[in-house]
């Protein structure tokens, strides 16, 4: 059994976990970590798989802790029951709505952007120039928008939010920061935009870690060291991402994300600091 390997997945989950719905890119993240700890296993395509089952981990934990909410949704499915804008049918009809925009992009440009993007300087870069832009964004259109506090969208609304997590494309952008400027935009409050982003994170997340695990080859190829690895990052994402939701949403009920633009800009300086002085 490989001890450092799984030492090191397990921080990667604590990582994963911490970033997955914070707008700070988890993506980014996990990439410059990645190159920090040399994270790699036996098998060529371990890190890969690596950094999609651990994000199942992460959704894992929106399901467990928003789980009565999608359960009304599939009990009042149908609009004859409550009526179309109170039933299950209407909430997941906004939620297809937004996840075709980033659907088809992703078809198109999902692999050049991982090849050419998907390292730590270029992943930096994002970082900083997207931190500028969440408080551009903020400071702009999260004024007034307290209009819509109860998570009910419109296809309107729907499509911007799904128009903007096209951003997310970009490694280092953020999905769940452009998810919620998309929903500010839209005049959700920021509370309803970023639960909309965490329902809107099950089918876009699951839907695309399952493809990439499918087509990188499936779990079966690993050896056992890294299938250990691997359970115990997804089930530290788990776990850590369970408390930063709730405390998320706490803390943007009352302060406003700049702190966290600020942080990605910090960081990002950093890295290529670090990157300049030949540790990238």
């Amino acid at each position: 059994m490989d001890i450092i390997l799984i030492i090191k997945s397990i921080l990667l989950g604590v990582v994963e976990g911490l970033t997955e719905f914070l707008p700070v890119s988890s993506t980014g993240h996990i990439v410059i970590f990645e190159n920090i700890i040399k994270f790699k296993g036996t098998t060529p395509s371990y890190v890969e798989m690596y950094t999609y089952v651990i994000q199942l981990g992460a959704i894992l934990a929106v399901i467990v802790l928003y789980w009565k909410k999608i359960k009304d949704t599939v009990v009042n499915f149908f609009p004859q029951k409550v009526g179309y804008e109170k039933s299950g049918f209407k909430f997941w009809f906004m939620i297809f709505i937004a996840c075709i925009p980033g659907g088809i992009l992703g078809i198109l440009l999902d692999d050049l952007a991982e090849e050419y993007l998907l390292s730590s300087i270029p992943v930096a870069i994002t970082l900083f120039l997207g931190g500028i832009w969440m408080i551009y964004a903020e400071n702009k259109f999260r004024k007034g928008s307290a209009k819509n506090k109860e998570l009910s969208v419109t296809p309107k609304q729907a499509l911007i939010i799904g128009l903007f997590q096209c951003l997310a494309i970009i490694p280092g952008m953020s999905r769940s920061a452009s998810t919620i400027i998309g929903g500010w935009i839209a005049g959700l409050s920021t509370v309803a935009a970023a639960e909309f982003s965490f329902f809107l994170a099950i089918p876009v997340m699951v839907g695309m870690s399952t493809l990439k695990i499918v087509k990188i080859g499936g779990l079966f190829i690993l050896t056992s060291s890294e299938m250990i690895s691997l359970a115990a990052g997804f089930i530290v994402s788990f776990i850590v991402a369970l408390i930063v939701i709730n405390g998320f949403i706490s803390y943007l009920k009352k302060k406003p994300m700049k702190v966290f633009a600020v942080y990605r800009m910090i960081f990002a300086v950093i890295v290529l600091l670090a990157g300049y002085l030949g540790a990238f």
